[in-house]
């Protein structure tokens, strides 16, 4: 019982002790000129599900949510949002080479149609994130004609 009660205590003190290091935070004032939604002047309908269900892990502006100040969640999260920005930022959009744009886009339609994307993981917690078919339908429509207008 006393090892237990040992363990217990190493545990809380390792907790608390992580809680001293913050990660950094993915968030910006100004969208910059570049901005997928700029540039290619994304409709009302598809640019509010495109920001719902995307941008937090794929631009540089993160909406977080009350629990990312506990570790190791933040860690976890930080980590998710910087493999998501290294795959697609929409806030780099105009940046991007025409081959790239076209590579992106092929992959939305595809991860879309796949209900890879958003991440389950994700929209466990962000309900609202959730693509239903009109939704999916309305992206998929709006990005294919982006796709073959490149």
């Amino acid at each position: 019982m006393k090892g237990l009660k040992t363990i217990a205590i190493v545990l809380l003190v390792a907790f608390v002790g992580i809680q001293f290091f913050p990660t950094s935070r993915n968030q910006s004032d100004t969208i910059p000129t570049v901005d997928f939604m700029l540039v290619n002047n994304v409709p009302y309908d598809v640019g509010a599900i495109v920001r719902t269900s995307c941008y937090d892990c794929h631009s540089n502006n993160t909406r977080y949510p009350w629990y990312n100040k506990v570790q190791p969640v933040a860690w976890f999260l930080e980590g998710h949002i910087e493999h998501g920005k290294e795959e697609l930022n929409f806030n780099e959009w105009g940046e991007y080479s025409s081959r790239r744009k076209k590579s992106k886009l092929k992959s939305i339609i595809s991860q879309i149609e796949g209900d890879e994307m958003p991440l389950s993981s994700y929209t466990l917690v962000h309900r609202d994130a959730k693509l239903s078919d009109i939704e999916k339908k309305t992206v998929l429509d709006w990005v294919s004609k982006l796709r073959d207008s490149l």
